[in-house]
């Protein structure tokens, strides 16, 4: 398992006998990182997802079960066996190309995903990770009161999840939208790399890598996120229905991958800026920008720093530059 970005002697264990069941949907690259904070956290976690993780949650003290979230049979059949009092919702599909490609099949996975778990009397709560594509990106500033106009099929299927949960749950219920998550993942681990490790793994290879410098973010760390997360399940008052979470500072594509280079020590001209029509992220909004107006008043949440990209960038420098962290596939 990658060493992790922040010094797990920070985590606050909770008291033996305390730990609470935890049912994280969606076993990928954010859904493993909730899992693990929340095992450091006092949590008896189970992850439920179609595949087995590449990372084995036994390695870091949770477990696995086969779920297709989709399914209500399925969704029943881990409940009962789990018996959680939390849920956490990071189900697919997530990748905005293929949703832009099957537009209806990821509007009928999310809301029928969703529909499964928002059922579930008698939880302390239910958590689900939304988007920033839930807009339409012609604003540079995205609150939690700013109109909804999702840019694409990813995030047109992101809203319908939202107004499901929002709509139908009958235990406390919040959509955390996220703006772009980024860490370390290693090179041959499957499915596509988030931004950061896919420029990251490149450059340390010495090729050239091509970023939109017209296509704006906040990024925020997947060990954040995480940390997020467990603060929210945390607390045991009221929660608004909708909060943002993002990083804390606006960012082109092109800057931040020039920050990566700069991490990594190579140098900046092997960053290309090009045009985000010109590549994967034309369907992305120009700008993926979140602020969190009402995040910051959640009690604990002052002791989760939000990382800009360069102290990150420092941070998960060294994770790519290890021998064989860069191997091809």
């Amino acid at each position: 398992m990658p060493a992790r970005t922040e010094d797990s002697t920070s985590a606050t264990l909770a008291p033996a006998g305390t730990a609470r069941r935890a049912l994280v949907v969606g076993s990928g690259f954010v859904g493993s990182e909730i899992a693990r904070r929340l095992v450091l956290e006092g949590h008896e976690v189970t992850l439920g997802s179609r595949g087995r993780p590449p990372v084995a949650p036994e390695v870091y003290g949770a477990r696995w079960r086969t779920l297709d979230a989709t399914d209500a049979g399925s969704c029943a059949r881990v409940v009962a066996a789990v018996s959680p009092r939390t849920i956490v919702l990071v189900h697919g599909p997530s990748d905005v190309t293929w949703c832009e490609s099957h537009p209806e099949e990821a509007v009928a996975a999310h809301r029928a995903a969703t529909a499964n778990f928002a059922a579930l009397p008698d939880l302390d709560r239910i958590v689900m990770i939304s988007t920033d594509n839930v807009f339409d990106g012609r604003s540079a500033e995205n609150l939690e009161s700013t109109p909804v106009a999702p840019a694409n099929a990813y995030g047109t299927a992101k809203r319908a999840a939202e107004e499901v949960l929002l709509s139908r749950a009958v235990s406390p219920a919040t959509a955390l939208r996220v703006s772009l998550v980024y860490g370390h993942e290693p090179a041959d681990g499957g499915k596509w790399l988030n931004f950061f490790a896919s420029c990251a793994h490149g450059l340390a290879r010495g090729e050239t890598v091509e970023a939109p410098a017209d296509q704006w973010t906040t990024p925020v760390l997947v060990d954040d996120v995480a940390m997020v997360v467990a603060r929210l399940l945390a607390h045991g008052g009221g929660l608004p229905p909708v909060l943002h979470l993002g990083g804390p500072e606006r960012v082109s594509r092109a800057a931040w991958a020039r920050e990566i280079a700069r991490a990594l020590g190579v140098p900046a001209g092997r960053v290309q800026p090009v045009p985000r029509a010109a590549g994967r992220y034309a369907s992305r909004p120009q700008n993926t920008c979140l602020s969190s107006t009402l995040l910051p008043a959640v009690p604990g949440m002052n002791g989760v720093p939000l990382r800009n990209v360069a102290a990150a960038a420092e941070a998960l420098a060294p994770l790519f530059l290890r021998r064989g962290a860069t191997t091809e596939t």
